[in-house]
């Protein structure tokens, strides 16, 4: 097996292992009745810090977890192409900046579950076609409007139980990590 393939393997693994506890996560919280949404991102909230780093594994009902588990399993697979030491590059990136900005600009509620992510994974594929552009890189891209290019409509502020601010800080994240990861060594 090549290094790359086996890179890749390794990072679908992790994509697994990172749905696999928003799981168990989802199912501890379900057991408390969803009490963990006070460890979200609090805007602009010294408490709402490390709701940064733990927000994405904090999901609102089991539906909410459902419709995450697909999208993130995709998505996370078409960024683990790039190998696992991009994809946790990336995967990090996200998370940090996205949280960061929705901690700095979001609307004063709490903030959970992995969209900011797949929103993050979905620019992140959409960025890197249009900086590298390789045939790869672009069919990954098209497969993924394809599949999910109705996502954007999550960008308008429709409903107000719906992080519209994480979707946009997710995919504005990922736009900038893929931006960046053309300009990382891995």
């Amino acid at each position: 097996m090549t290094d790359k393939k086996e890179s890749f393997i390794e990072a679908v693994k992790i994509v697994f292992y990172l749905i696999a506890i928003i799981w168990l996560i989802e199912i501890v919280n379900l057991l408390t009745g969803h009490a963990f949404y006070q460890w979200g991102i609090l805007p602009r909230n010294i408490d709402g810090l490390p709701g940064i780093i733990i927000h994405p594994f904090i999901h609102g009902s089991l539906q909410h977890t459902i419709l995450n588990s697909l999208p993130l399993l995709i998505l996370g697979s078409f960024v683990a192409l790039e190998g696992r030491a991009a994809f946790v590059k990336t995967t990090i990136f996200i998370v940090l900046v996205g949280g960061l900005l929705l901690w700095l600009m979001g609307r004063s509620s709490y903030h959970i579950g992995a969209s900011l992510l797949v929103f993050g994974y979905f620019g992140f594929i959409l960025s890197k076609a249009f900086y590298t552009k390789t045939i790869r890189s672009i069919l990954v891209a098209i497969i993924t409007i394809f599949m999910y290019g109705g996502i954007v409509y999550g960008l308008v502020p429709l409903d107000n139980r719906v992080s519209w601010e994480g979707h946009l800080f997710g995919l504005i994240a990922g736009v900038l990590s893929g931006r960046g990861l053309m300009k990382m060594p891995n």
